[in-house]
């Protein structure tokens, strides 16, 4: 079998949250380019709309759903959409989230629920509805969870964000568990900094780039760092592999854990 045979994604139908800015965007596109249709889920529509003309204009097949991933009409509206156009979901990208920054003592109980809500229970959440949705089909599929290193180690000012990535982790390995012997494989990828549109102008400038002395790979990854362990979790080259999590950090948390 070849490469192109192992991660082809035809006939697939792929749902990525946060689908408007970020590594979103480059999950979307990557997803479409090896071959699966594409919903597209997150509050912007207007970048949802610009993103979906671009897989078009490329030969791919994509619709756009305005969503918050914290109601849960919204996502089932999204669901029920995906199906109308293209068939049952089978791949979910739950990529979703928001950040905080701040000393723990401080951290608002609204603020708290912000980061909590969007970051560990919509993923809760939206991997429930999409196991259902295959199961109902008689379908299997895969989930993939994005986390962070901060679920791995923690750092100063992030409490809410690390913590609810650490779930996620601990979430993707719960639900694998129950899920697997019915087809449907959850993983997660474990992203360190990765230079994207929403963090550029400070990992560029002189503090930012002083980061890269913790990191033994040297640089910062860039959004196309992520696509192996992307569709090697969607695709049948990771048939075999559930309940994991792909660390993608240049080797950030080795070195921190020694």
């Amino acid at each position: 079998m070849t490469a192109a045979q192992i991660f082809d994604l035809s006939g697939k139908v792929a749902l990525v949250t946060g689908a408007s800015s970020g590594l979103g965007v480059r999950f979307a596109e990557v997803l479409a380019e090896n071959g699966a249709c594409i919903v597209l889920v997150a509050r912007r529509a207007d970048r949802l709309g610009a993103l979906k003309a671009r897989i078009e204009r490329s030969g791919g097949r994509a619709i756009a759903v305005e969503a918050d991933v914290r109601e849960r009409a919204a996502m089932q509206a999204a669901f029920d959409v995906a199906e109308k156009a293209f068939g049952t979901v089978t791949i979910l990208v739950n990529n979703a989230g928001v950040a905080h920054a701040g000393r723990a003592v401080d951290l608002a109980e609204e603020e708290w629920r912000r980061v909590l809500s969007t970051n560990l229970d919509a993923v809760l959440y939206w991997s429930q509805e999409a196991a259902r949705r295959m199961l109902a089909a008689g379908k299997g599929g895969a989930i993939v969870n994005i986390a962070s290193v901060l679920g791995l180690g923690v750092a100063k000012g992030v409490v809410a964000y690390a913590t609810a990535k650490a779930g996620v982790i601990q979430l993707t390995k719960a639900l694998a568990l129950e899920l697997a012997f019915k087809g449907i494989r959850v993983n997660a990828i474990a992203p360190g900094w990765i230079v994207t549109e929403l963090n550029r102008d400070y990992l560029t400038s002189e503090k930012g780039r002083a980061l890269t002395r913790d990191i033994p790979i040297g640089r910062f990854g860039e959004e196309r760092d992520l696509d192996g362990p992307l569709l090697l979790l969607v695709s049948d080259a990771g048939r075999f592999v559930t309940g994991a999590t792909i660390v993608a950090d240049g080797g950030q948390s080795v070195a921190l854990r020694g």
